[in-house]
């Protein structure tokens, strides 16, 4: 499972600022979709210098969990950013969400 959280950490830790990526998505990344809630255990025990607040699950909601109010910290952390959302309160995925290490790659190549 370390080396599982090591590569979940290195992908969360190239999201850029002002953009977000999901549970799923993450999994999907490293090659397994079905690890979703795999990332999320990670992200409970994560370093404190990893960009958390840049996931978030597969409808843009926050996490209740998150440190130290919940949704109240998280979304002031992505505001921070410039991340948008909508009026339900979920992140505007259409707008802000990473798509990858790999398009991040095309755009520099």
């Amino acid at each position: 499972m370390e080396n599982t959280f090591q590569r979940i950490y290195a992908l969360i830790g190239r999201i850029p600022s002002g953009r977000v990526s999901t549970y799923g998505q993450i999994a999907l990344f490293l090659g397994n979709p079905r690890m979703a809630r795999v990332v999320g255990y990670a992200l409970h025990v994560a370093p404190p210098e990893l960009p958390c607040h840049r996931v978030v699950n597969r409808f843009g909601g926050l996490s209740e969990a998150f440190s130290p109010f919940g949704r109240e910290s998280h979304r002031q952390l992505l505001e921070e950013e410039g991340v948008g959302f909508l009026e339900n309160g979920n992140v505007n995925l259409s707008a802000f969400l990473w798509e990858g290490p790999e398009a991040e790659a095309e755009q520099e190549g």
